[in-house]
């Protein structure tokens, strides 16, 4: 028997509720729009539209894969970013709403910097995960120069699929490596990025476990712990940066909620950067770092046995569940 669309997405909104899925209407709708392939504004204009059994069952049975934690963007294979569609898979985090506050920051600055300076802008994404990050600035900054680098060969692949949908292959050279393993410096060890981009994993470890099922059962957990207290890859990153920057080039980092004390702290040790500028997301909360070399670039500052133990005696207040989850 027959039913019409209006009773198919009410059905399958109740079995989500009842797998305790947080949007279930909502994902109903987005799956039953992949499913018969047509917008979701079609829907709602054919809610009286008949689903014959054979459409109906094929339809449930996707339902039933997203009660049991897989999330949405795995099921249909895509995740809108910046308006953006772009490819993922379970080698890559989902992108998340959040950390579009650090790219749109960066193509104004970009901007702004080619406007003022001319020529084009050269830029490196590391951790790029899909290339969310790298391929909507290139994306929106047609001038600039990418180069993203991923410690998963997997993911890298996914990130050049949804370079090259986008005809942006031939400007963003992706790259395997550990950070800034697999990148090389200029002439005479000189940095050859005016910018630097990354949303580098930053959850404590003993917070992954908490997280939402559909993060730790699906989500490459790799891209998401931060070590201990989160900070792991910013000491590395801020520690050497500087040797990939050009002069008083720009360092830009998304951040957990929380982080932005500890951020600040580690830039100010390391002496070779300006005074950090912090940013919040729309929700108001600490979101991304933005800071310059310095002018006159220092030597990392020695740690006293002092600053040393303080710094182990150091705490802070847990995140609250599933708050820090952004990442490419």
């Amino acid at each position: 028997m027959a039913l019409v669309l209006k009773d198919v997405i009410g059905i399958a909104t109740k079995r989500l509720e009842m797998a305790g899925c947080g949007t279930p209407k909502l994902d109903a709708e987005v799956l039953l729009s992949h499913y018969l392939q047509v917008d979701r504004s079609f829907i709602f204009a054919h809610y009286s539209d008949d689903l014959d059994d054979k459409r109906c069952e094929a339809y449930f049975e996707i339902i039933d894969i997203r009660a049991a934690g897989v999330p949405v963007p795995y099921i249909t294979g895509t995740q809108e970013f910046m308006g953006i569609s772009f490819k993922v898979n379970q080698n890559v985090l989902i992108p998340r709403p959040d950390t579009e506050t650090l790219v749109e920051e960066t193509i104004r600055i970009a901007s702004e910097k080619k406007r003022f300076l001319g020529g084009n802008i050269d830029i490196l994404d590391l951790c790029c995960g899909s290339g969310a990050i790298c391929v909507s600035l290139a994306y929106y900054l047609p001038k600039a120069r990418l180069e993203g680098t991923d410690i998963s060969k997997k993911a890298l692949e996914t990130a050049r699929r949804n370079a090259a949908d986008y005809g942006l292959a031939g400007r963003i050279k992706f790259v395997q490596g550990d950070l800034f393993g697999p990148v090389k410096t200029g002439a005479f060890g000189k940095g050859r990025f005016d910018m630097i981009v990354s949303n580098p994993p930053y959850i404590k470890s003993e917070e992954v476990r908490r997280l939402q099922r559909e993060i730790v059962e699906f989500e490459p957990l790799i891209a998401l712990d931060g070590g201990t207290d989160g900070l792991d890859f910013y000491r590395r990153i801020v520690s050497e940066a500087p040797r990939h920057l050009k002069k008083e080039g720009l360092l830009m980092l998304e951040i957990g909620f929380d982080q932005a004390d500890d951020l600040r702290r580690i830039i100010e040790d390391d002496g070779r950067y300006a005074a950090p500028e912090i940013m919040k997301d729309l929700a108001g909360l600490d979101r991304v770092v933005k800071v310059r070399l310095a002018a006159a670039e220092r030597k990392p500052a020695k740690k006293t046995k002092k600053a040393k133990e303080s710094k182990a005696k150091e705490g802070k207040p847990e995140a609250i569940e599933g708050e820090a989850i952004e990442k490419k």
